[in-house]
């Protein structure tokens, strides 16, 4: 898929499982073998060999996976790749929601993100009773409360006060020089679930 970045065109190279949920997102200025490779390589060292791997008819792939040994698995059709072409989508809508982006290491960070909390939201409502999604719903907004919690205690990366103490949402992180079993932040941090 190609990304607008600032007037030039820029790929965004994802994988997607037979389920539909991204699994990596890797992004280049080229469409070509070694770009192909790197992606593959990635996907393949955090994910495991695929039984089949679906691509469109991009010659690069084909090279990239001659090279890894594994050209044996691919497969190319007409709709084949459907899967991967509906999870643009939800990114597209979220990419224009934003007003496009501007440097490639933000579109980089953005599209893993976005990949991660889509997957972990994403409980296709049509396949489940009302009942048992609510059930999963729920535990998602729970894990990710947990989540964003201990985000609000981190202080962020060079904005630390007087004396080594850094700031938090409400109140002050402890220096380091405090006891390990002590809170980390002084005030309180909630979320609300919208």
């Amino acid at each position: 898929m190609y990304v607008k970045l600032n007037g030039e065109m820029v790929y965004l190279w994802r994988a997607v499982d037979h389920e539909g949920e991204v699994l990596e997102s890797y992004v280049t200025r080229t469409r070509d073998k070694a770009a192909a490779l790197t992606f593959m390589k990635k996907a393949l060292k955090r994910h495991g060999t695929p039984e089949a791997i679906t691509t469109d008819g991009l010659r690069s792939y084909r090279a990239a996976m001659n090279e890894l040994g594994n050209a044996d698995k691919q497969e190319v059709g007409r709709w084949a790749n459907n899967r991967v072409e509906n999870s643009h989508h939800p990114f597209r809508r979220r990419e224009r929601a934003m007003l496009r982006f501007r440097q490639m290491k933000t579109l980089q960070k953005f599209a893993s993100v976005h990949a991660n909390i889509h997957n972990h939201f994403s409980l296709e409502r049509h396949l489940t009773d009302r009942q048992t999604y609510r059930e999963r719903r729920s535990a998602a907004l729970a894990e990710w409360q947990v989540l964003a919690s201990y985000a609000l205690l981190l202080p962020p990366k060079g904005l630390t006060g007087p004396r080594g103490f850094a700031r938090c949402t409400r109140g002050v992180i402890d220096s380091p020089e405090r006891d390990a079993d002590a809170p980390r932040c002084s005030g309180r941090a909630s979320l609300a679930a919208a």
